[in-house]
């Protein structure tokens, strides 16, 4: 077994006892695997800090940060932070305590514009913020995320072969643990969140129309558990006249 499968194992093993710690620990527990990642990506040269994607990402995130901040209901104060990774996967996630990623393959591979950006950022944000990551079954599988580091392609344009830097663990991080409702509330509370920092919520739906343009309707995309692209679309659009008061209220 080679350091990275060892490291994966013995972090999985560890962040169990965690399941009903405070939710101040369990995001120090989830910084520290954070970091871990990050140096893990950089030894594959896979985060992205200088493109035009990476760009945009970063100035949607530092957009967004304060009105998350704002809206911080938890018991402990969150250290944002986000990393792009160069990834072909239409992929995003965020740990309990707001560390994020954003793979470049979401944003060009579906041609993302500053608003759908904020579409997805927001519906990670508010994971975070709803604390769904704070159910033992989630924050055990934090360790998966170093266990996997070496287990994704990064973007072939690159040249650069990781043999797997990051897929397998952040789907069960990011994806598998939450539930329907859960799901159903991060894209909500995402919605008005994007609409408060400037962003115009109208472009929500077309997310999940270019989501299932690239995947189908199968639910094989960043938020792959549940519910339906098709859902998805139809639930944010009968919210978008609410969020829109919002938008609009800024100006």
């Amino acid at each position: 077994m080679n350091f990275i499968k060892k490291l994966g194992l013995s972090i999985f093993l560890s962040i169990i006892v965690v399941s009903c710690a405070t939710t101040e620990s369990i995001n120090q527990e989830a910084a520290h695997h954070y970091a871990q990642v990050k140096l893990q990506a950089r030894h594959h040269n896979a985060i992205d800090a200088s493109s035009s994607t990476a760009k945009r990402v970063h100035t949607v995130f530092n957009k967004m940060k304060p009105y998350a901040e704002r809206v911080n209901q938890t018991s402990a104060p969150f250290h944002w932070e986000i990393t792009v990774l160069k990834s072909d996967e239409l992929n995003a996630w965020a740990m309990p305590g707001g560390k994020m990623a954003f793979y470049t393959g979401l944003v060009e591979k579906l041609n993302l514009s500053n608003d759908e950006i904020a579409v997805v950022m927001g519906h990670e944000m508010a994971h975070a913020l709803k604390e769904h990551g704070k159910s033992g079954r989630t924050v055990t599988m934090i360790g998966g995320i170093v266990g996997a580091i070496a287990d994704i392609a990064v973007t072939a344009s690159t040249g650069v072969n990781t043999e797997g830097l990051l897929s397998s663990g952040v789907d069960l991080i990011a994806t598998k643990p939450f539930s329907r409702s859960q799901e159903t509330e991060a894209d909500e509370v995402g919605l008005m969140l994007m609409a408060e920092a400037g962003y115009n919520p109208s472009a929500a739906p077309n997310v999940w129309i270019k989501m299932s343009r690239a995947n189908g309707d199968s639910g094989l995309s960043i938020f792959s558990t549940h519910p339906s692209n098709a859902d998805r679309q139809e639930n944010l659009a009968r919210l978008v006249p609410e969020a829109m008061k919002v938008y609009n209220a800024r100006k």
